[in-house]
C-alpha cells in the first residue's frame, strides 16, 4: 500500500477528514473531531498509528512483527503498524477497525448521524 492509497482509504469513511495539527509532515485522520489514524505519509518505512481493542492489540503484536505498541500514543489502546510488513487487506482491516472503535465511542446522536452501512 502506498502513502496515497493509505490516505485515500482513510478518507473513504463517512465524515473522515485529514488535518495537520502537528505540522505539515503528519497526517491526522479524524471522524467528527476524534482521531482514528495518524501517519507521516512521507516517512520510510510507511507507518500508521491505529486504535485497537487492548486485548486484540496484544495478540496482534505477538503475531506480527510489523505491529508494535503505538509510538507516542497510549500503548494500551494504540498500535503502530508498518504498512509494508502486512498485506494491504490486513492494513485496510486494521484501519477500518480503528475507525469503527472511534465511532463506537461517539455519542449516540453523532453515531446515528453518520449512518454508516
Amino acid at each position: 500500500m502506498t502513502p496515497q492509497e493509505l490516505r485515500a482509504f482513510c478518507l473513504e469513511f463517512n465524515a473522515a477528514v485529514e488535518e495537520f495539527p502537528f505540522g505539515p509532515e503528519t497526517s491526522v485522520f479524524k471522524v467528527l473531531g476524534k482521531l482514528f489514524a495518524l501517519s507521516a505519509l512521507d516517512a520510510e518505512p510507511l507507518r500508521v498509528n491505529l486504535k485497537c481493542e487492548p486485548e486484540i492489540a496484544v495478540q496482534l503484536r505477538a503475531d506480527h512483527p510489523a505491529i508494535t505498541p503505538g509510538y507516542h500514543m497510549n500503548k494500551r489502546h494504540w498500535n503502530t503498524v508498518t504498512v509494508g510488513g502486512l498485506s494491504d487487506r490486513m492494513v485496510r482491516e486494521l484501519v477500518e477497525d480503528s475507525y469503527d472503535l472511534v465511532v463506537a465511542g461517539l455519542p449516540k446522536a453523532e453515531r446515528l448521524r453518520l449512518d454508516r452501512p
